[in-house]
């Protein structure tokens, strides 16, 4: 922990008990949880703090990098605490999401005419799929994007 006070004051991010929360919250944490999700669970050890103190946190880790918004729902923010480049894999069911690190870069060669205009900087591929836990539930409903997600794995 102390290698990570450390980090954040180095970069200037002030650090309240609160905020220690949120960052011991996510170290880690593989399940790219919504703030609400954070917000819940840091509720139970500081009562007092609110909804906008984990969601200001989170978009203040964003701006600096430390933190990723993935969006598979634009009603929910999720944010994955691992800011080194890979791809997701989500549930169509359940809204899980998963880690895929991978390369694609040399598969996803832009056409010229692309490239003329732009330099490309960065990649992102969502998959889609179904989890192995709603697979064994059965019904598939494909498209049905609006449940939330438990749990993550890596792949």
């Amino acid at each position: 922990m102390k290698e990570l006070i450390e980090k954040y004051r180095e970069i200037g991010f002030k650090l309240t008990p609160q905020r220690l929360a949120i960052l011991r919250f996510l170290k880690g944490n593989t399940s790219h949880p919504t703030a609400e999700n954070i917000y819940s669970q840091i509720k139970e050890v500081y009562p007092t703090v609110s909804f906008a103190t984990v969601y200001n946190t989170l978009q203040a880790l964003v701006d600096r990098g430390e933190v990723t918004e993935v969006t598979i729902d634009s009603q929910k923010r999720h944010f994955d605490p691992d800011p080194k480049p890979h791809h997701h894999i989500i549930c169509i069911e359940c809204n899980k999401i998963g880690d895929v690190f991978k390369d694609y870069s040399e598969a996803l060669k832009l056409p010229e005419n692309i490239v003329k205009e732009f330099k490309p900087v960065r990649n992102h591929i969502n998959f889609y799929g179904i989890c192995r836990e709603c697979q064994k539930k059965g019904g598939i409903k494909y498209g049905n994007m609006s449940k939330s997600r438990t749990g993550c794995r890596e792949f």
